[in-house]
């Protein structure tokens, strides 16, 4: 499963469904490239879910989420924000401690997930 992941990610494995992505993912840890840890791939209900936006890594006007389009880690402009389209520094995913995936926009890094599609594997 998780070396189709890579492979899906490279776009050549077109027979994973978005619901293996969202539960392969699941979990994984939201690292910035200076080391910040931004949250975890959970539930809106887990208080360091990246998705729940009553918590400080959720909300849009915490200074370490990644949803704070004004932020470091959220802000359209900024290299460290998985939003920036064309960052070669987005955060990365983490899982069982090995990066798995860059969190990013820009459709030029390899290995890329698009935080919008992450999302919607909560909604």
């Amino acid at each position: 499963m998780r070396k189709c992941l890579f492979v899906l990610l490279f776009s050549v494995c077109p027979s994973v469904s978005a619901s293996d992505l969202c539960s392969i993912l699941s979990g994984a840890k939201v690292i910035s490239e200076d080391g910040k840890f931004l949250g975890v791939v959970a539930s809106s209900y887990s208080s360091d879910s990246i998705f729940n936006e009553y918590g400080s890594h959720g909300s849009e006007y915490s200074t370490d989420s990644i949803w704070n389009e004004y932020g470091t880690y959220g802000g359209e402009y900024s290299t460290k924000s998985p939003f920036n389209p064309y960052t070669s520094t987005p955060p990365f995913l983490v899982k069982d401690g090995k990066a798995i995936a860059y969190l990013s926009v820009n459709k030029s890094l390899n290995a890329a997930v698009n935080p919008w599609v992450l999302k919607s594997c909560y909604e």
